[in-house]
């Protein structure tokens, strides 16, 4: 565990609600990002975001404080961000990706070159690979997700995920192709995405 996490896990224990603002602060944006990116919807990533925090909060405040200093809070917070989603999932509340959740896309995933042409391909482009993504099954979309949006370790995937890293290898591998096959199916030009 690294020092910002040992120092984050040692608030949680001594001081709850001041830990927990501060998992808020240093978190949120990755758990968006996951929630984002597997639903395909900026509204459902925010509603699902409260609902994560909400569940870890709860869920907090019955660890002892020896149990919140050993937490691993990043894979943690996606354990219980994926578990969230699937329920949602489960639950029927899914819609269909929209031309908003598209927009939505292109803006969370900001472009730093330079030229309006250039940013507009691009920006359809991360559109293309939202809406692919929400094509995924379950496993390999969160694998995915959590490998190459949020930046998780194969062995914190693992950990969030409940299964062997090599299975979180081979969805990450199966998520990969089967992106490149459903970006190449739409248009070749895509294909640099995924590259």
């Amino acid at each position: 565990m690294d020092d910002m996490a040992e120092q984050l896990t040692e608030r949680l224990a001594v001081d709850l609600d001041d830990g927990f603002t501060e998992l808020v602060r240093v978190h949120a944006t990755a758990v968006r990002a996951f929630l984002f990116r597997v639903t395909g919807s900026a509204a459902e990533a925010d509603d699902l975001g409260q609902d994560t925090f909400l569940r870890a909060y709860t869920a907090l405040r019955g660890y002892s404080p020896a149990r919140r200093r050993a937490l691993r809070p990043r894979a943690w917070l996606m354990t219980i961000a994926a578990n969230v989603w699937r329920n949602h999932v489960r639950a029927g509340v899914r819609r269909p990706v929209s031309a908003t959740t598209v927009e939505d896309a292109c803006q969370a995933w900001p472009d730093d070159r330079p030229g309006p042409e250039e940013r507009a391909y691009h920006a359809e482009d991360r559109g293309r690979l939202v809406s692919a993504l929400t094509e995924l099954p379950e496993n390999p979309r969160v694998a995915v997700v959590l490998r190459h949006v949020v930046g998780l370790s194969y062995g914190e995937i693992a950990e969030a995920q409940g299964c062997p890293v090599g299975t979180v290898k081979a969805q990450v591998s199966r998520g990969i192709g089967s992106l490149r096959q459903l970006l190449e199916a739409e248009d070749p030009p895509t294909r640099e995405v995924l590259s």
